[in-house]
């Protein structure tokens, strides 16, 4: 297809919205611009599918995720905005509005909200629980209706207080697919009564995500982390400057045993994985531009806060290829030699990613992701999931999983999808959680079977959305990544279970 046919494809696709074809338009404007110089052999790499850079562009002009430190904002105000510092909830509601729509994302809407809890609890200690409940439900709605995007996230917890709880009890209202949201959960400081609040959530609207806090925050400095996008985590006031991706099942394809997949297949594309890293950020940071803007000047955002995400998917594939090519049957996620092999695989990566310098990192060091897989993969599993409906029973599937969380610093996600018979419950899902991140799970993620609102990847659509999007198109712009996912990914044949026992970034062709 020509390049000026794709475009008018575009301009008369009839289910986009104004905004919508705009945004694809400009993907496409990106497109025409020279790739930056890399190597032959990591050129080859990236046609031949081992590498994915994610569609951000051929010369990246701003950060994949943005995560600006929003107290900070709120404290100061700002010079270029022409605002003063918030001090009632009001103005700090209207300040976060403005600035939402200054902070550039992969995907031209910011992916993080803020810790929104702790950021506004300053405003509210005159602010009765009625009028409060009135605000916030106003922003929830903005937000959705304004930047309707589902990777954009909302951050709560782990301390229990009023806006935690008042969140909670809108998002299970509202039931809309944005924001996202995640609920930092810390044994020692979260009441179980407000995980149940949020177990209580997930059954009503399969949402928040759940997080590990004490395990995220030993890994990120001050001025803390955020959980951005599906489930990134990255360092607050800085962020993820690109992020590339590694098609484990490819490189699988080109190993002939296990053991040389591990010593120089793996070490091999990961070095040249470096390489394209490496350009790519060089680019942004010393080319762009980027970190010339208000965001960093007025100390919204740390250019050494940023670091490259080094991202892996399809373990399961690539996993059960080297088990047959050994003579073994045996498959991943459910049998023990297997998961020791899958555990192999992610401690190698660690090991890679840690020891291996990089220009513009985090103290030096790009941060390992399990990435969850995007709306035009074919034939291959995000991250290190379990293929979809093949799912074992929860606990084993948590068993066979959780020793690797520890490895994927900048996010890793799991969805479990669970019978709606849960609802009558609900206990039962707050015990799952808890033991699922007693074992080491970073993040615990949840969708049930009967609820309209469900979780691709890590974002959420709405099924009635995608049932009426090729007639109608839609308002929220990931629902058209969401009827992709469905239709190449089998994310709808995740197997519904009892509790006895988680995106296509351009234009699809049409």
């Amino acid at each position: 297809m020509s390049l000026q046919t794709k475009i008018k494809n575009i301009i008369t696709d009839a289910t986009l919205s104004a905004k919508q074809k705009t945004l694809f338009l400009s993907l496409e404007a990106e497109a025409i611009v020279d790739y930056m110089p890399i190597s032959a052999d990591v050129l080859a790499a990236k046609d031949a599918g081992i590498f994915c850079d994610m569609f951000e562009g051929n010369a990246p002009f701003k950060p994949r995720y943005v995560l600006p430190d929003y107290a900070k904002f709120l404290q100061q105000g700002s010079e270029y905005l022409e605002l003063e510092p918030a001090t009632n909830l009001d103005e700090a509601i209207n300040l976060l509005t403005i600035i939402y729509h200054h902070v550039p994302s992969v995907t031209n809407i910011p992916v993080y909200l803020g810790q929104l809890d702790e950021i506004l609890l300053p405003f509210v200690a005159d602010v009765s629980e009625e009028v409060l409940y009135r605000k916030l439900k106003n922003f929830w709605i903005m937000l959705d209706r304004t930047l309707p995007d589902a990777f954009m996230h909302v951050n709560i917890g782990p301390t229990d207080n009023i806006i935690c709880r008042m969140i909670l009890k809108i998002d299970a209202e509202l039931k809309q697919v944005a924001p996202n949201l995640t609920f930092m959960y810390d044994p020692q400081i979260t009441p179980e009564s407000l995980l149940q609040q949020a177990c209580d959530n997930i059954c009503e609207c399969s949402k928040p995500h759940i997080a590990n806090y004490p395990m995220f925050s030993e890994a990120f400095g001050a001025p803390g982390f955020g959980i951005v996008s599906c489930y990134n985590s990255l360092p607050v006031a800085g962020g993820a400057n690109t992020l590339v991706r590694m098609n484990l099942k490819e490189v699988a394809l080109r190993s002939n045993t296990i053991e040389e997949f591990l010593t120089t297949t793996l070490p091999h594309y990961s070095t040249l994985m470096f390489e394209l890293i490496e350009a790519r950020s060089a680019f942004l940071h010393e080319e762009s531009n980027f970190f010339t803007g208000f965001l960093t000047t007025e100390g919204l955002i740390n250019e050494d806060r940023f670091a490259p995400m080094f991202g892996i998917y399809g373990m399961a594939e690539a996993v059960n290829i080297l088990m047959e090519k050994s003579g073994s049957t045996a498959k991943y996620g459910h049998n023990e030699e297997a998961n020791a092999i899958a555990l192999q695989i992610s401690e190698a990566l660690n090991e890679i990613v840690t020891t291996t310098p990089v220009k513009h990192g985090l103290k030096g060091r790009a941060l390992l992701h399990s990435q969850g897989g995007i709306s035009c993969d074919h034939e291959v599993t995000p991250g290190i999931r379990i293929p979809y409906g093949t799912e074992p029973d929860p606990v084993v599937h948590i068993k066979a999983l959780a020793a690797h969380h520890k490895y994927y610093v900048s996010g890793i996600s799991e969805i479990l999808t669970i019978e709606e018979t849960i609802k009558n419950n609900p206990l039962a899902l707050m015990q799952l959680c808890k033991g699922a991140l007693a074992l080491g799970f970073r993040e615990f993620t949840a969708n049930v079977a009967s609820n309209d609102l469900v979780r691709v990847t890590g974002y959420m659509v709405k099924l009635s959305d995608i049932s009426k999007f090729k007639e109608e198109g839609s308002r929220t712009n990931t629902t058209w990544l969401g009827t992709e996912a469905s239709e190449n990914t089998r994310i709808l044949e995740r197997q519904p279970r009892v509790v006895s026992r988680e995106m296509s970034p351009v234009y699809p062709t049409k």
